[in-house]
């Protein structure tokens, strides 16, 4: 492991910062996985699946928010298959471009955010940490979800990308 890389899984107790939801500046139905709206206060979710309630088995509505626990190598997959399937919602995830699960999902996205700068996340004692090795992606599922990228955008919270036509629009036009 390079000095640069972070341990992978060596917690996953690390909360989204409030600007983050500022610049979105949308109301979500649901955080798929929380810590507890009483824990993260700022996230403007209606409700709340909590990390014992094993959300991927559980049937989503509405629009989500999804910070899923990052794990050990290919754990945020499943989690992003489940989102991508529900396929309205906002999901953060590492900057890991050259991964392979990366480059599955990112495909399927509506609109991509690289955060800029790095975002310090929140920890379990409420203190921002330092920055993270690696970046954030925000990607989105649904129209309402790009509309809430291209907004955080605009407010400064990153780079806007929107993937070019995929399979599942038809191709790219010859």
């Amino acid at each position: 492991m390079a000095l640069h890389e972070q341990c992978v899984g060596a917690t996953d107790e690390w909360y989204t910062p409030p600007h983050v939801f500022e610049a979105l500046g949308c109301q979500f139905d649901l955080d798929v996985a929380s810590p507890g709206l009483d824990v993260t206060p700022w996230i403007p979710a209606k409700e709340c699946l909590l990390k014992d309630q094993d959300s991927l088995s559980w049937n989503w509505r509405g629009f989500v928010w999804m910070n899923p626990p990052f794990g050990g190598r290919g754990a945020i997959e499943p989690w992003l298959e489940k989102f991508f399937r529900h396929g309205s919602g906002v999901a953060l995830t590492p900057d890991r471009t050259s991964a392979p699960w990366w480059q599955r999902q990112s495909t399927k996205a509506d609109a991509i955010l690289f955060v800029a700068p790095k975002l310090k996340f929140i920890s379990a004692d409420g203190k921002p940490g330092n920055s993270p090795a690696q970046g954030t992606t925000l990607f989105a599922a649904g129209s309402k979800a790009a509309q809430a990228l291209r907004l955080a955008a605009s407010r400064g919270l990153g780079v806007l990308m929107a993937p070019a036509l995929s399979s599942k629009d038809g191709g790219p036009a010859s």
